[in-house]
């Protein structure tokens, strides 16, 4: 019996490399010596221990799911039912498999952070333990100030982007027919093992953010998780306070589906509360600025945008290409890709009579699947039944949309054309005046001699 339990704990092991093993086996001896919990035996420990361990990093249910998964890990699989504290190959076997698991293995253990029986569970189960599983996220990152710059938005009940994302994660479960979770009708059904590993392997989110509250909650192997790549840093002008439309949860998925390299950092370009409802000044602070995000609210509270991956430019065609994409926010989280049917991807024009004035992606003139009007603070969001280019639905509440708010976001690195110093003229420092020159059809004479100088420098 020795032998096969000591064989369990180093295949197990196996999958750690040997700093990652001692650092492991030092978190297991913090808490199997906490001194406030002598009635477990000198190998295991208690969910007090690991609650005093973690303190204020995570929420209490989420520890208590923890601690569950642990102790109902069945070395031997012969045990009727979950031990009374956690052993050392428990803990092991749960960390290994969590942090280093295949789809397998990972779903093994959060059906254990589910429930306690080895039979199949609700989708209403797997329902609650992703927006638990959400909300330790923001918890986490929040209590270890770890978020970026982003907020993580406070709402009597759950959070809006909880339930939001949480929905969006749960759509990519296909049930054991083959019907994809969409709406409460199907909270009831069952999903066994291998609904919930297809579900792992379908949506890594779910892994990683597993990965951030063990990693973050409990400080351990820190080091291998990239917050960057999860989180991209804010920046806004210095001496600027500004609430964006996203919170943190929102900004992560968003991130999620940007090409890897313009990840790491949002830069704020234009805001209507900072930089007023002007069209000309959208123009001009947004043209030239590499690839950004665009997203507004309507006033039904649909939160909604587009992703631009090129600079924008002011002229009557299309521009861009199929690394373009819509999305929604709220009520709903989706990302709408492009189809191939056609590459009306982008679209920004001020002062022509013959065609549309304003900005767009996807659809046609005049049938947009978002459209921002010249006549800022208008706009519409076509798509009977989907957007031809993004194959998106209606993004906002009404058809043709009034809003308030409206932000822009660059992605990545600031342009090499910007990082060149030079002083700045009267067309640098008021973006209107440069927008209406663009739209009058003039030239900037000395653009290409001389650039303009990024503005947080």
């Amino acid at each position: 019996m020795g032998n096969s339990k000591s064989r369990s704990g180093q295949r197990c092991c196996s999958q750690f490399l040997p700093e990652e093993q001692a650092e492991i086996d030092r978190l297991f001896d913090a808490l199997s010596s906490d001194e406030s919990c002598s009635s477990t035996s000198p190998r295991s420990f208690s969910l007090k221990a690991l609650k005093n361990h973690v303190g204020e990093a995570l929420p209490s249910e989420m520890v208590t799911r923890l601690y569950d998964g642990m102790r109902r890990v069945d070395l031997a699989g012969k045990a009727k039912g979950p031990s009374e504290s956690v052993s050392y190959e428990q803990f092991t076997v749960f960390m290994s498999h969590l942090l280093k698991g295949n789809s397998e293995e990972k779903s093994l253990m959060i059906l254990k952070m589910i429930s306690a029986t080895e039979g199949p569970v609700t989708a209403r189960e797997v329902q609650k333990f992703t927006e638990d599983l959400l909300g330790s996220v923001v918890h986490v990152l929040g209590h270890r100030q770890e978020l970026g710059g982003w907020t993580g938005k406070k709402a009597p009940g759950a959070v809006p982007s909880v339930r939001a994302l949480a929905a969006q994660l749960l759509s990519e479960m296909r049930l054991p027919g083959g019907e994809r979770l969409l709406g409460p009708q199907w909270l009831d059904c069952d999903c066994d093992r291998a609904t919930i590993e297809d579900w792992v392997f379908r949506s890594p989110h779910v892994a990683t953010f597993l990965s951030v509250i063990i990693h973050k909650g409990l400080l351990v192997l820190c080091s291998s998780l990239d917050l960057a790549s999860l989180v991209p840093e804010r920046q806004v002008d210095q001496g600027r306070e500004f609430e964006s439309l996203l919170d943190v949860l929102s900004v992560i998925y968003l991130d999620s589906h940007l090409p890897r390299e313009w990840q790491h950092r949002w830069r704020l370009l234009f805001s209507s509360e900072l930089h007023g409802h002007s069209f000309s000044q959208l123009c001009g602070r947004i043209t030239h600025r590499g690839p950004c995000v665009a997203l507004l609210e309507d006033h039904d509270g649909h939160v909604f945008g587009g992703f631009a991956s090129s600079s924008w430019e002011v002229k009557p065609q299309f521009q861009g290409d199929d690394r373009c994409f819509l999305f929604s926010i709220s009520p709903s989280m989706a990302v709408y890709t492009h189809t191939g049917y056609n590459d009306h991807y982008m679209y920004l024009n001020h002062g022509q009579q013959t065609i549309p004035n304003g900005l767009g992606m996807g659809g046609q003139y005049e049938y947009f699947g978002l459209w921002v009007d010249v006549d800022f603070g208008k706009g519409h969001s076509k798509a009977k039944p989907t957007c031809t280019t993004y194959n998106s639905p209606q993004l906002s509440a009404q058809e043709n949309f009034q809003f308030d708010r409206m932000e822009v976001w660059a992605v990545g690195d600031v342009p090499e054309a910007q990082l060149a110093k030079s002083s700045k003229s009267i067309l640098d420092t008021d973006p209107e005046a440069q927008a209406l020159l663009e739209i009058s059809g003039r030239t900037r004479h000395s653009q290409g001699l001389r650039e303009i100088p990024d503005d947080n420098e």
